[in-house]
This record gives C-alpha cells, structure tokens and sequence, in this order.
C-alpha cells in the first residue's frame, strides 16, 4: 500500500475540529450555566448561604406555591448549582488552560500514533510475502526489486530498498545498507513520541505551580479580610488551588502510559522489520550466491561456464 500523506492531513482536521467544538460547547454550558446562577443564592464552601439579592425570580402559578410551601425556612430556592468543564477550568485559576492545551497535545498525538503504528501500515504482509517469496524463486533483479519497495513505500519496504541498493555485494555491506535505512525508519516511526514525553513533564510542573499561586492568593485572603474565625475562607481557596495538581497529573499519567506504550510497539516493529531484513540479505548477498546465480539474475540467463578436462596420467614403462 502506497504512502499517502493526505489520509493523515484529513485526520488531524477531524481531531481538531472535534477540539475545537468540544471547547466551544464547554464555553457555550459554562456561559448558559452563569446566566442561570445570576440572581439566585449560591451556598457557601461549608453551605452557609451568602447574603440574598434584592430581588429572586420566583417560580409562578401552582408550581411556584407549590415550591414556596416545599421549601424550609433558610434553604435558598431556586435550581442547585452544578460544575461543568468551563466552570472548572475558571476556578482553578490561569495555569489550567495551558494544561487544557497539553490535554489537547495528548489527544492529537495518541490518534496520530495509532493511525501511523498500525501494523498494517509498518508492516504490509500482501507485499512482504510476495517480495520475499519471488527473491527465493529468483524472479526479481535488482531493478525490479528497487522499484517495487519505492512503489509501495512502507517503513518494511525502505529497509528492503537499502539491503537492494547494495545487491551482489558482500553480506556485511548489504546489512550496512539495510541498518542505515533501518535508522532512518526508526526516526520516522519515533515521531511525536518526544512530545508525548514533554507533556507528561510539564503537565505536572505547571499543576504544582498552579497550586502554590492559589496557596499564596488563599492565605493572602486570609490575612488581609480579618478572617480570624472563619476557617472556611482557607478551605475554600486550598481546594481551588489544589484543583490545578489534580488537573496536571490526569494529564501527565495518561501521557505517560502512551509514551511507554507507543515506544514498546515500535521496538516491536523494527524487530519484525530486521528479521524480515536479515532474510532479504541471505537472498540477496554476494558471498551467499554463485557466480553463475549472480549473473543469471541480473541478465536474465544464466552462463555456461566449461569444465576443465581431466588430466592423463601417463605412466612409465617397466
């Protein structure tokens, strides 16, 4: 199967218009669920209510009365106050966007990874099978064979390409050849895999920072709005600042269970690869064929070679 680039531009563009509806859904319900709060009493950190507005929208007809009698004395009315996404990422504070960000990175990546280290894709038995089966037979020359592995483009066949180059040669050179190509292909296969690394770096760093600029603003609060008394002032602000660790490690541990995961599965593949690689090299080297094998493969005939004729011994009379 041919390389084709355009299959993986079309797919980022789907993750990132899935990104981006998802992040504009989350502003539309965290807009929709401030406009809903405004104007009613919301609960206190430890659920002591905060001074009541002057005027609240109070339900009418039958439901309303029906409300009004339901409700005990001192419980606020109207609808409970719910957390969203939007609502989250506003109360951790600053640093949880990039941290949305690096949750972003992460989703991208991982879907780029699986499409790209589909085995598949690295490794295309339609043609791998077929390769290594006419080289046995003998029915492929070097022209052939190097235009078949760039024709289908795979990693299997950029090894492939870089044992043929040096056919007919010795068998050191022609594994040379396929182990320089084989690290180029691990290059290309190891894409990303850094950036899945950073993210599970960083995501925590800038959760732990998070939460020592809430611990500050929180004890500043404290300090500065005679809050001696009322412990619920530092609660409140603790939690908020710890919601920025909780957020970076969520992100870090997954980043790193796909970082570990993807760089197994390409140690995997090139194994496969140089296993494939190690018996186009037998096929294909100088010193494993014949003279005659040689040139029968690259001119198509083989070449008859005469036997020299035995020696006569003569011998000597009595």
């Amino acid at each position: 199967m041919p390389h084709k680039p355009q299959v993986l531009f079309a797919g980022t563009r789907v993750v990132a218009a899935l990104v981006v509806i998802t992040i504009a859904l989350g502003w539309f319900a965290g807009h929709e669920q401030l406009k809903a709060e405004r104007g009613t009493v919301v609960p206190d950190f430890l659920g002591e209510p905060e001074s009541e507005p002057a005027s609240a929208p109070v339900p009418f007809g039958k439901a309303g009365s029906q409300a009004r009698a339901a409700s005990p004395a001192g419980v606020p009315e109207g609808p409970i106050p719910t957390r969203n996404l939007w609502s989250i990422l506003r109360e951790g504070g600053p640093l949880m966007m990039p941290i949305a960000v690096c949750s972003l990175v992460l989703v991208a990546v991982v879907f780029e990874r699986m499409i790209m280290l589909r085995r598949g894709r690295v490794i295309p038995r339609p043609f791998t099978r077929r390769f290594l089966e006419q080289l046995r037979l003998g029915e492929l020359s070097q022209p052939t064979a190097l235009e078949l592995c760039l024709r289908d483009g795979s990693a299997t066949a950029k090894v492939f390409a870089g044992a043929v180059r040096k056919w007919g040669r010795p068998s050191v050179e022609v594994e040379q050849g396929y182990l320089d190509a084989a690290e180029r292909v691990a290059g290309e296969l190891r894409r990303n895999l850094r950036v899945l690394n950073g993210v599970a770096t960083v995501s925590p760093l800038l959760g732990l920072l998070g939460t020592v600029l809430g611990m500050i603003q929180a004890f500043n609060v404290v300090a500065t709005a005679d809050a001696l008394g009322r412990p619920e002032l530092l609660a409140k602000g603790i939690s908020q600042a710890l919601l920025t660790t909780a957020a970076g490690l969520s992100v870090a541990i997954p980043a790193l269970l796909a970082y570990l995961y993807f760089g197994s599965r390409v140690d995997r593949l090139l194994a496969d690869i140089d296993g494939l690689a190690q018996e186009v090299v037998q096929n294909i080297a100088g010193d494993n064929l014949k003279p005659a094998d040689t040139k029968a493969t690259k001119s198509g005939r083989r070449k008859h070679t005469p036997q020299p004729e035995p020696e006569v011994l003569s011998g000597t009379s009595g």
